[in-house]
């Protein structure tokens, strides 16, 4: 597309996020990989929470969590999702749409033992999204997974990935006069050539 600025260089939008994403972290103070991950629940309520994006991988997106958790009922049960990363330092978002799949091979288990240890034990510890009495039961239960775990603790068998592979993916940059520039690049499916599309601010 003749009239794509810089920062939208190239046809390839996982090339484009990456970009993205690399330039973020050298900018952003805290988390620049943060995304804001949208679901929705078996009666169609929304639901909304801040991840941490792990990967871009040629076709997809992937991220980490508990499979019994909230999000992770939502993520199955309705097989798609959406989110957007935003960074205030570079005035830029990329907005996502798309399926879901789980990622729990070989992959789930290298990113799970390159994290510390205290988030690999705490992995095991946590009842995500479950009631919690105190903060004090949450630590004793940390502590009895230490003592039984030990040092080199496995992934547990309820927490792995997650790939969203998009079929919508939407990249905003900040523009003089709220005159932004945005460009959707669209699929009917991940089979399918991309369709890029310049889109009113």
């Amino acid at each position: 597309m003749s009239d794509r600025s810089g920062i939208f260089t190239g046809d390839d939008p996982f090339e484009i996020a990456r970009t993205w994403l690399a330039e973020a972290e050298t900018a952003e103070p805290n988390d620049a990989n943060a995304i804001a991950l949208s679901t929705v629940d078996a009666d169609g309520m929304p639901n909304a929470r801040m991840v941490l994006l792990k990967e871009i991988e040629a076709a997809a997106f992937v991220f980490y969590t508990n499979y019994e958790s909230a999000k992770a009922n939502e993520l199955d049960q309705a097989g798609k999702a959406a989110f957007v990363m935003h960074w205030k330092s570079l005035r830029r978002q990329i907005r996502v749409r798309g399926d879901i799949t789980r990622e729990d091979g070989p992959q789930a288990d290298t990113y799970y033992q390159s994290r510390s240890l205290q988030s690999r034990l705490g992995a095991w510890a946590s009842h995500q999204s479950q009631p919690l009495s105190s903060r004090a039961a949450l630590m004793a239960e940390v502590a009895k997974i230490t003592a039984t775990k030990g040092t080199s603790p496995i992934r547990p068998p309820f927490w792995g990935g997650y790939r969203l592979i998009p079929t919508e993916i939407e990249f905003w940059a900040d523009g003089k006069f709220r005159l932004h520039d945005r460009f959707v690049w669209r699929r009917a499916d991940a089979t399918l050539p991309w369709a890029v599309t310049r889109i009113s601010p």
